[in-house]
């Protein structure tokens, strides 16, 4: 029996950059690509980080939601850092996005992201049963 695959597309959150989906939806769960802290409506990314992560987390919910989940069925995220030293403030933001829930995380960091991004975000949601 085929897998039934459910592309997630949401004009509230960026576009993506490239040939994939937003999310896509598959026996009972979401594969969100990662985000980055682009404004949906300008497609600007701000050069400050904090206001970078708190708009790719805004973005990871708006589509996490446009899936028919939420971040409260969040399973697992990851987080790509240019800088390892934003850690404790990527905690911060993080926090008040997951103020009681607390998904399984890896925060991995890397030489470069897309568009000089300093941090994206990747999430695995449970779909409402």
């Amino acid at each position: 029996m085929p897998l039934e695959l459910k592309v997630v597309h949401t004009n509230a959150a960026p576009a993506a950059i490239g040939p994939y989906s937003q999310a896509i939806a598959c026996g009972g769960t979401v594969y969100l690509s990662g985000q980055l802290g682009c404004d949906p409506g300008t497609g600007v990314l701000p050069e400050d980080f904090a206001v970078q992560t708190r708009q790719a987390l805004t973005n990871l919910k708006t589509i996490v939601e446009a899936s028919g989940s939420s971040l409260e069925r969040v399973v697992s995220v990851d987080v790509y850092l240019l800088e390892m030293t934003n850690f404790g403030a990527f905690n911060e933001i993080y926090a008040e996005f997951f103020p009681q829930h607390r998904p399984a995380r890896a925060v991995i960091g890397v030489a470069a992201l897309p568009r000089e991004a300093q941090v994206e975000i990747r999430c695995i949601a449970a779909l409402a049963g």
